[in-house]
């Protein structure tokens, strides 16, 4: 089967075609600055790249390009070759315990999420439709963010606010990054042997979260609400406290909307840094003895520390793996290692050499970097949300 992977945002669109079940990917490419100026997208194929420059108006015009180079570059000879197409879909509430077949039904459900992601919903709704229209008899499946944490209890979930605040307005944990931390517990499932696995997930990239996930299951998240909390990021603050936003107001006389911009997309690393808001950067900074770099470096560690460690307690102790996957876990090696050197007293030892062997740029891309020591194992796997879009695609439609 050929499965075509989407995920749009609110101007951008990134798609893969994959063949299953071979895993192999056939095509892939990014869509970038749709409805603005400059507008462009990308191809790859066979690893070479082309960049073609063209007016995308909305996503009806990124799909419709996306057509053509499915056919001109021989992927299919006609859309009806497609067998199905997975969309990646950033909330479903509480609603979506799972990947779903995409009908008017669902589609009227996932509408009544857009005021909890408005800048991500409204978009992947528009350019579902604009698939639908270009491939009317094909299954569409959507894949949500937030389904594989629904299987945290009340507990998890609930924050100490009224609870009448949940029962009208649905405030809780909904917790993001699902699609990753669900590829990494199955990848992790296979490198261990065991079907039933304990692992703290540590997604670490631009945006981060961490999962613990026990029986296979998560049973707690740090983002919640939004996924501006838990762990500081690259440009977001994660977890502060509430009432720095009425105080900012008042002393700046900013908006609730302009502070939330800046929670949003001013703080964390850039905000800390002043300058930078990849991690990459940051670490340039602190070989040149940037003190707000070497700041935001070690406030990012002993955020991920902190809830490695809070995790490991909810585990009780039973954990089967620390993994560190995304951008940052797969290739900042300096940065797992300042993280894994600080959890020696739950029984954790790197081991420096292995750790310095992995990174997407080098031979070896996944493997473990724990010490024969450790009373833990640690890994570093690449996380691949395409193709487990692609999976989950497939299996519903199988």
């Amino acid at each position: 089967m050929k499965i075509l992977t989407v995920n749009a945002g609110s101007s951008s669109l990134k798609f893969n075609c994959i063949e299953l079940p071979s895993e192999k990917e056939l095509i892939s490419g990014y869509f970038e600055k749709i409805g603005l100026n400059g507008s462009f997208y990308n191809i790859k194929m066979n690893g070479s790249k082309t960049k073609r420059e063209v007016d995308l108006t909305d996503h009806t015009d990124a799909v419709k390009y996306l057509k053509e180079e499915l056919i001109e570059n021989k992927i299919v000879s006609s859309l009806d070759e497609i067998d199905g197409v997975g969309h990646r879909l950033v909330h479903g509430g509480d609603q979506f315990k799972d990947s779903v077949l995409l009908n008017d039904e669902v589609m009227k459900v996932v509408e009544e999420f857009n005021d909890l992601a408005p800048l991500h919903n409204p978009a992947m709704i528009a350019c579902i439709k604009a698939f639908q229209k270009e491939l009317p008899d094909t299954p569409m499946v959507g894949v949500f963010d937030t389904s594989f944490h629904q299987t945290m209890d009340e507990l998890a979930f609930m924050y100490p606010v009224p609870y009448a605040w949940y029962k009208k307005y649905g405030i809780r944990k909904y917790g993001f990054h699902g699609t990753s931390h669900k590829y990494i517990t199955n990848r992790m499932k296979k490198l261990l042997g065991k079907e039933s696995i304990n692992i703290i997930n540590c997604h670490i990239g631009s945006g981060g979260s961490i999962a613990c996930i026990k029986d296979s299951k998560s049973i707690d998240t740090t983002m919640g609400f939004s996924p501006n909390s838990g762990l500081m990021m690259g440009t977001r603050s994660g977890d502060i406290d509430y009432s720095i936003v009425p105080f900012i107001m008042k002393k700046t006389g900013k908006s609730v909307e302009e502070v939330d911009t800046i929670l949003n997309k001013q703080s964390g690393l850039l905000g800390i840094s002043e300058k930078y808001a990849d991690h990459r950067d940051i670490e340039t900074g602190m070989k040149d003895g940037d003190q707000n770099c070497i700041l935001a470096n070690d406030m990012y560690v002993s955020k991920v520390v902190d809830y490695i460690a809070k995790y490991f307690v909810r585990l009780d102790g039973k954990v089967d793996a620390l993994v560190f996957t995304a951008g940052l876990g797969e290739n900042a090696r300096e940065f797992r290692e300042e993280i894994v050197s600080k959890l020696g007293s739950l029984g954790i030892v790197l081991d420096s050499k292995e750790n310095m062997k992995i990174a997407s740029y080098l031979d070896q891309q996944e493997g473990m970097i724990s010490s024969e020591e450790s009373q833990i194992p640690v890994y570093v796997v690449p996380t691949n949300e395409e193709l487990m879009i692609a999976l989950d695609t497939y299996n519903l439609i199988s």
